[in-house]
Formats: C-alpha cells, structure tokens, sequence
C-alpha cells in the first residue's frame, strides 16, 4: 500500500498492485479498520489530510502498533532486500497486474466515462500528471489497470502544480507522451505553462476538466460542517463569471485545444492526440 500522495508511482500492466490510501477521512478509516500492524518503509506513518472537527487525526486504529522501518532518505532496496532475506521471500512469485482496459463508456460525458476513455487511449509508458482534483477518483481508479504508465501526483495540496510538473516531465522524457490531467481552477494559476510547452514543441496533452469551479473547496467546506455559505463566498469558488474558453485560452499560448462535451467528442480528441507529437488541450466539459 501507498500513500495517497506519493510523487511518483509506477502503474498499470506488468507492476506489482499497489493500493493506495484514500482521500475522504471516513474512508481511510474503513480502510485501515482491520490493521493491528502497521509497517512503513520510505514514508511516514499516515494521518489525514485536514484536522476536521469531531473526527481523529489519524485513520488508523487507536490500538494498532506503527512501526516505522526506514524513512525516506534511506536505503529502501537494501532495506527490503534485507527484509526478504529474514523472512525468507527471495524467489516467490509475484503477483503483477494484468491489462483490463474498461468498456466503452456510453451516455453523458462525466469523469467517469472520460477516465475510461482515457485508459483506453493512452499509450504504454506515458506519464500522467494527476491534478484533477474532484475528478481524479474514477480516473485513476479506470487507468489502475491500463497499459504500464507513471503516475505523478500534485504533493502538498498546493493548487497549479499540474501544468509545470507535466512540462518538466516532458523535458525530462521527450520519448514518452506525457498526459496532464487538471481541473479548470487549478489550471488557471500556472496557464502560462502552455507557452512553454508550445515553445520548446513539448509531448504534452491537457485535459481540462472543466466543471465551472474549485469543487474541492465546496467539498471541504462540507467536511468542515458548513452547510450554508453567503453570496460573497459561493462567488469564491465559480469560475464562470466570465466564462472560460479554453480552447482560445490554449490557441492564444500556441497550443491546439478542442473542446468536448459528449463521449463521442471526448473520444476523438483523444484518439487524435495520442496520434501525434507536440501539445495539445482538451477542454473536456462536465
């Protein structure tokens, strides 16, 4: 098992199943309901992402025992190499995910049925930058067991961090299609990223899940007990007022965007984009 933020995972067919934490502190702790030990190599012990009121900081157990066998700055191969050789587990099988791509999705453009087509589309050994926030669940849940890929993920809860992570994976590895996946908020602090990577010819395709507004903050407001909020505030988390074109935000920086509003759509642009080389954007419109 991972954290739920780990900055780089390797996934999909022929990687070892990894499971990784949950987002929703309820569901961490029906996750973990069931540990007594709790062992962590490379990483600290977990806790929950905010202190909500009325609910534990940690989703573990109150009994269960943490040991921490390395942090991060060790050597973990040597660790675990180590470990294997006390417990006797060189030489066993293991266990390895196999391709299962999803079916293709029929009816209303959601993040659901864009996660799928997504997972059917991309390429074996893309990159995806995950920062799609409220829509990243079912994405990464259908892309689990899609054609082998790395999985980079927005650390700290800082907004923007999508955009500029693709363009230095891209810089990183011109050989492989980097695919950014962010919502139409977070986009919108680091947009200048699309002028570099249409001015260095860059691998990268956005997809903007565009939903009209920072979802995740009327989440965590719920969360935190909130049921109702004024005007001023529910102005905060729109961005509608005007509304975002992205396909002209794309064109303006020197990138090709289309915008999707139906599977069909969806599936095209995918399909094209996968096909060639250079950046591109995908408004796609939930």
């Amino acid at each position: 098992m991972a954290p739920l933020f780990s900055p780089r995972l390797e996934r999909g067919e022929g990687t070892p199943p990894v499971e990784q934490l949950l987002y929703p502190v309820d569901a961490n702790a029906e996750l973990l309901k069931d540990i007594r030990n709790l062992v962590c190599c490379g990483t600290n012990p977990p806790v929950n992402f905010f202190a909500y009121p009325g609910k534990p900081s940690l989703p573990t157990p109150a009994d269960a025992y943490v040991l921490e066998l390395a942090d991060a700055t060790m050597d973990l191969e040597h660790v675990l190499n180590g470990l294997a050789d006390r417990l006797g587990a060189h030489g066993e099988q293991v266990a390895s995910v196999e391709l299962a791509l999803p079916d293709r999705p029929e009816g209303a453009l959601t993040a659901a049925s864009a996660g799928a087509l997504i997972a059917r589309a991309m390429p074996e050994d893309a990159v995806v930058v995950n920062e799609s926030v409220t829509s990243g669940f079912p994405i990464v849940t259908a892309t689990r067991t899609a054609k082998r890929h790395d999985l980079l993920a927005t650390m700290g809860g800082a907004i923007g961090q999508c955009l500029p992570a693709a363009t230095g994976a891209a810089v990183a590895c011109p050989d492989r299609k980097v695919i950014a996946l962010t919502g139409d908020g977070s986009a919108m602090y680091t947009l200048q990223s699309l002028w570099t990577m249409a001015r260095e010819r860059l691998d990268v395709t956005a997809i903007v899940f565009a939903n009209r507004g920072y979802q995740i903050l009327r989440g965590e407001l719920a969360a935190m007990g909130v049921t109702q909020v004024g005007r001023n505030a529910q102005a905060m988390f729109d961005v509608d007022d005007p509304l975002l074109d992205w396909v002209a935000l794309a064109k303006g920086h020197g990138v090709e965007g289309t915008r999707a509003t139906t599977v069909d759509e969806m599936e095209a642009a995918l399909e094209e984009a996968m096909a060639a080389k250079g950046p591109r954007l995908i408004e796609a419109v939930i």
